[in-house]
C-alpha cells in the first residue's frame, strides 16, 4: 500500500504557436486521458512554438503524450513552419520529468518506451536525449537537433547521425511531421534571488561566482584583462561555485532592484536551499545582501519540504513537525514572499492536484465532522476506521512529546535524537491517516459486490469471486491498521522512558490509544474473516490479528508501568 502518489510531469514543445484552434485541440487530447491535469499552456507568437506542461501518474502521463503527438502529427505541417525557436518536428521536444514517487532512471525507461511507440505507431521518427539517451552525445538537445527540420533529409538517409527509432526513407508523411525527440530529465527550477542593490553590474559578478560554468579566465588575474584560451582556443574558465546551475544578473524595472536569476538544473546537486544559501554567500561576499526568492512557474513538494527541514536542522530543531509547518519554514526562511505573497496551493504540483480531486475524504473532515460522519446510520465509517484514527492519534501524542522534549531548555545536546522520533512519529501519523479512508474504502468494495447483479449462473460466479475478493481486501486492510499502530508502541515507550518527564502521561495516553487501536482493528479483521469461504485463510488472518492483540496488551502494560512510576515520583 503505497504512500507515495507516483507523479510525472511532462513539457512537450509543440510547433504552432499562433492558430489557438490547433493548440486547442492538442490539449484536448491531453485532457481526453483520467488521471492527467493540465497545468499550463504557453504559446509564443514569434517563436510559433507552444510548451504545454501537465501531471499525472507515469502511466496516463504517457498515454497523454502519445495522444498528442499524434494530434501533433495530424495537425501541423512542417513544411509550412516558420520561427525564431530552433525546431525539428510537429512535436519537438518531449521531456518526461520525475515529480514524486519515481526516479530519474525510471522516466528514461518510460522515454524509450514512449518513444518506440511513437514511432510504430504514429510513424515519427525519434531521437532519444538526456537520461534516456542511448549514447552520450545524444544526451545533448541540440545534438539530436543540429540542422533542425531543413536538415532531416540528411539525416534520415544517415543512421549514424539518424533517429534512434523509426528510421526511415524522407517522405511525404515524415516531411510534414518532422522528427521528435523523446527524453526524460530533472525538475528544473526557475528562480530568482532578489538583491538590495539596482547594479546589473554587481548582480552578474554574484552570478558568475556561483554558476557552474564560472566566468573566463583574465590576463593578470583581473576583470578587465583580455581572456585567455586553451590550445583548441576555448576560453579558459574559472568554474562557479554550483553544479548544475546556470545564471545571469538583471535589473527589473517593475521592482526597482537587481536579481541573480538561476536557472537549476541538477537538483540532487544542488537544492534550492543550498543555492540560496550560497548567493546570500557570494552577495555578501561583495558588499550585497539578498533580500528574498522568487520561484517562477511550479516546484515538486520535496523543494520546499527538503528546504524547511534544512533550516529547521540549521537551528537545531526538530524536523517532525507537521508538513505545513515545515513548508512555512522555507517560506520564511528565503523570504518567497518578499515581492508577492506565496501561496504554495498556487506553486507546489501536488498541491494543485489535490485541489482538484473531487472526491472527499473522511481525513480532510474536521473533529466534529468525523464524529458526526459516524454516528449516522450508515455503517461506514465504522470500527476499522476509528481504529485506524485512534492509531494516529496515539502516534500524535508520541511525536508531541518528542518534539517538546527536543526542544526542552538544558536539552540542546540532544534535538536531533527527540528529531528522529519526531520524524519516525510523523511518518506513522501519514500512513494510518492513509488507513483511515482505506478501511472505509474497503466496507464500500463489499457493498459494490453485493450490488452486482446474480440473474443467470455466469453472473452469480462472477458476484460470489469478486464478493470474495473485497472481503478478503476488507480483512487484510484492519491487519495492516494492527501491524501499523503497534509500531506506535515504540515511540512512546522512548518517550516515557527518556522524553520530557512533564509530558510522560501524554506518552502513556498515546500507548493507551495505540492499543485501542491494534485490539480494535483485530476485531474486523476477524468479523470479515467469518466471510470467507477459504477457511484456512480465514484461520490464518485471525491468528496473526489475535497476536498483534496480544503483543499489544503487553507493550501497553510494560509502557503504563513506565508512566505510572514516574508519575508516582
Amino acid at each position: 500500500m503505497s504512500r507515495i502518489q507516483r507523479l510525472v510531469e511532462c513539457v512537450p514543445n509543440f510547433s504552432e504557436g499562433r492558430d489557438m484552434s490547433v493548440i486547442r485541440q492538442i490539449t484536448d487530447a491531453v485532457e481526453s486521458v483520467d488521471g492527467v491535469k493540465l497545468l499550463n499552456v504557453d504559446p509564443g507568437d514569434a517563436t510559433n512554438r507552444t510548451v504545454v506542461t501537465f501531471v499525472g501518474s507515469p502511466e496516463a502521463v504517457c498515454e497523454a503524450a502519445f495522444r498528442a503527438v499524434g494530434k501533433a502529427g495530424e495537425l501541423i505541417d512542417m513544411r509550412k513552419h516558420h520561427g525564431a525557436h530552433p525546431r525539428m518536428g510537429a512535436t519537438d521536444v518531449l521531456p518526461l520529468i520525475p515529480v514524486s514517487g519515481i526516479t530519474l532512471e525510471e522516466c528514461a525507461e518510460l522515454a524509450r518506451g514512449l518513444a518506440k511507440r511513437i514511432a510504430d505507431e504514429h510513424r515519427i521518427p525519434c531521437y532519444c536525449y538526456e537520461a534516456s539517451a542511448y549514447s552520450e552525445e545524444r544526451r545533448n538537445l541540440a545534438w539530436c537537433r543540429k540542422g533542425e527540420y531543413e536538415g532531416l533529409p540528411e539525416k534520415l538517409s544517415n543512421p549514424a547521425i539518424g533517429p534512434d527509432l523509426g528510421l526511415r526513407a524522407w517522405d511525404d508523411d515524415v516531411a510534414r511531421t518532422g522528427c521528435t525527440v523523446v527524453g526524460a530529465r530533472d525538475f528544473l527550477i526557475a528562480v530568482n534571488f532578489n538583491l538590495n542593490t539596482t547594479s546589473t553590474r554587481r548582480a552578474n559578478a554574484i552570478a558568475f561566482d556561483v554558476r557552474e560554468k564560472g566566468r573566463p579566465q583574465r590576463e593578470g588575474g583581473s576583470i578587465v584583462g583580455k581572456p585567455l584560451y586553451d590550445a583548441n582556443g576555448k576560453p579558459l574558465m574559472i568554474p562557479g561555485t554550483l553544479k548544475g546551475t546556470k545564471a545571469i544578473g538583471w535589473y527589473i524595472d517593475e521592482y526597482g532592484i537587481a536579481q541573480v536569476s538561476m536557472n537549476i538544473t541538477n537538483l540532487h546537486q544542488t537544492p534550492l536551499h543550498v543555492a540560496f544559501d550560497e548567493v546570500c554567500r557570494a552577495a555578501q561576499a561583495r558588499g550585497v545582501r539578498v533580500t528574498g526568492t522568487e520561484i517562477v512557474g511550479l516546484v515538486p513538494k520535496r523543494t520546499l519540504i527538503d528546504a524547511g527541514k534544512y533550516f529547521l536542522q540549521k537551528q537545531k530543531r526538530s524536523t517532525g513537525i507537521p508538513e505545513q509547518d515545515i513548508i512555512d519554514i522555507a517560506i520564511h526562511s528565503m523570504s518567497l514572499d518578499d515581492l508577492r505573497p506565496f501561496n504554495a496551493r498556487e506553486k507546489v504540483i501536488e498541491y494543485l492536484l489535490e485541489d482538484d480531486e473531487k472526491k472527499a475524504r473522511l481525513a480532510d473532515l474536521s473533529v466534529r465532522a468525523f464524529a458526526e460522519e459516524t454516528s449516522r446510520e450508515s455503517p461506514a465509517p465504522g470500527g476499522g476506521t476509528i481504529a485506524a484514527y485512534m492509531g494516529m492519534l496515539g502516534a500524535s501524542l508520541g511525536t508531541m512529546v518528542a518534539n517538546l522534549s527536543s526542544h526542552k531548555a538544558g536539552w540542546d545536546d540532544r534535538w536531533q535524537e527527540f528529531s528522529e522520533w519526531a520524524d519516525r512519529g510523523q511518518e506513522l501519523m501519514s500512513r494510518l491517516l492513509h488507513l483511515v479512508d482505506e478501511d472505509t474504502e474497503a466496507f464500500n468494495g463489499i457493498m459494490s459486490a453485493l450490488g452486482m447483479p446474480k440473474g443467470s449462473d455466469e453472473e452469480r460466479a462472477a458476484r460470489k469471486a469478486a464478493l470474495q475478493l473485497a472481503t478478503h481486501y476488507a480483512a487484510e486492510v484492519p491487519l495492516h491498521t494492527q501491524e501499523t499502530a503497534y509500531e506506535v508502541f515504540a515511540l512512546c515507550k522512548a518517550m516515557a522512558e527518556s522524553g520530557n518527564p512533564n509530558s510522560v502521561s501524554d506518552a502513556g495516553v498515546g500507548a493507551l490509544a495505540a492499543r485501542a487501536a491494534v485490539l480494535g482493528a483485530g476485531m474486523n479483521v476477524k468479523i470479515n474473516a467469518q466471510g470467507l469461504s477459504d477457511r484456512n485463510e480465514a484461520a490464518r488472518l485471525v491468528a496473526e490479528a489475535e497476536e498483534w492483540g496480544r503483543k499489544a496488551n503487553e507493550a501497553e502494560r510494560e509502557i503504563t508501568e513506565i508512566v505510572e512510576q514516574k508519575i508516582m515520583k
